[in-house]
């Protein structure tokens, strides 16, 4: 057995040990995410599977509430946190229960300071490390990749995000839809928002582009989700060759962060691995390099990591040919690079120093080069 399918079979037998986790997805608030997960909640406690609420947002809908009755709820863990009194999910009390199933919504909630976890997916991976099946629910909007995308769209910054592997990794992912029509209606009844919030909601985010769009963004994560575990299953039967993504670095890129989203999303539309790799030069050696250029590097090569990516520093001055080899050693199909920071002067053109970009378009071999016009995005949106 060779390393590859040794590590393949360690894998299974951690998962086989973990819990199992399903994600109810939408496009919005109101589309009634938790209301089914809810509805499968009723459906495991009458299989006499024990089954507990870890927690479950009803922002005062009756018809959430109402299905809560008969369903066994784990009390909130109390914190005052600036002098405010905040009901959080008890982690602790669900571990010492060790319910077979826990219904948990809102994945990519951000946790009260203080708390063992920034983020409540972080609680949903210690429950599944313990061998808890978790259903959860989630709004396609907070998916890490699809940041810039949505702001975009929307003109909204989501400012809580999950990585995209979270997704990646649930056994099971049902989407809940709604035509932006209905979904409308629903929040013009009130069964979405309290009255106060209907009217800015629906000039605002809820404008019917919006959920349009939005919408079909759901649709194309639930599609690419099911054709990635459809090559799962048939990836032993297919052929070797380059197919990994491979992202370029900088320490002074004009926008990382930009750069990182779409290889993460172009990873992903590939069902395939992908990698970060930042190779320093002699002028980028830490003492060389200003604490603030320290930071942002620091920063990028966390949120790759964040993102999914195997993160590689390597040493050279010959940046382009360290990433040529990185790209023959780990069958590299894709590159992806932002485009330089200024143009390069005449003198250098003459002198027939081409920039790394267009070395890279040179010199490759059997790689595609993705250049992606990271230029438009300020540094404020990348950092948000």
């Amino acid at each position: 057995m060779n390393a590859d399918r040794a590590d393949d079979f360690l894998s299974m037998i951690r998962r086989s040990q973990r819990g199992r986790l399903k994600i109810y997805l939408g496009y919005a608030a109101g589309v009634g995410k938790t209301y089914q997960m809810l509805l499968e909640g009723h459906r495991i406690r009458e299989d006499g599977i024990s089954l507990a609420v870890g927690l479950v947002e009803t922002h005062g809908r009756a018809e959430t509430e109402a299905l809560l009755a008969g369903l066994d709820v784990v009390p909130r863990r109390r914190v005052t946190y600036r002098g405010i009194d905040i009901g959080e999910m008890d982690l602790d009390g669900i571990l010492s229960r060790r319910p077979s199933v826990v219904l948990v919504d809102e994945l990519a909630h951000t946790n009260v300071p203080g708390s063992r976890n920034g983020k409540r997916y972080q609680d949903v991976e210690e429950l599944l490390a313990a061998g808890i099946h978790v259903i959860s629910t989630l709004n396609i909007q907070h998916l890490e990749s699809l940041y810039e995308t949505v702001e975009r769209v929307t003109g909204v910054k989501v400012r809580e995000r999950i990585p995209d592997r979270v997704v990646a990794e649930a056994h099971e992912l049902v989407n809940v839809d709604l035509t932006a029509e209905d979904l409308r209606r629903r929040l013009v009844e009130g069964k979405v928002y309290t009255k106060e919030r209907i009217e800015t909601a629906l000039e605002c985010f809820f404008r019917t582009t919006n959920l349009e769009q939005l919408r079909e963004l759901a649709l194309r994560e639930l599609a690419a989700q099911i054709d990635s575990k459809s090559r799962d299953l048939q990836s032993e039967d297919l052929p070797s060759s380059p197919d990994q993504v491979m992202v370029c670095l900088s320490s002074r890129g004009p926008d990382s962060a930009t750069l990182l989203r779409y290889a993460s999303r172009l990873a992903g539309r590939l069902n395939r691995n992908w990698h970060a790799v930042y190779v320093r030069t002699s002028q980028e050696r830490p003492a060389a390099i200003d604490a603030a250029t320290q930071r942002t590097l620091a920063n990028t090569l966390a949120l790759a990591q964040q993102l999914g990516a195997t993160v590689f520093t390597f040493q050279g001055d010959d940046i382009v040919k360290t990433l040529l080899q990185f790209a023959r050693e780990y069958r590299v199909g894709h590159i992806v690079i932002g485009t330089p920071g200024g143009k390069s002067s005449f003198l250098k053109r003459l002198r027939g120093d081409a920039s790394i970009v267009d070395r890279l378009i040179a010199e490759r071999k059997g790689a595609t080069i993705v250049v992606v016009d990271t230029r438009a995005v300020t540094e404020e949106q990348a950092m948000l």
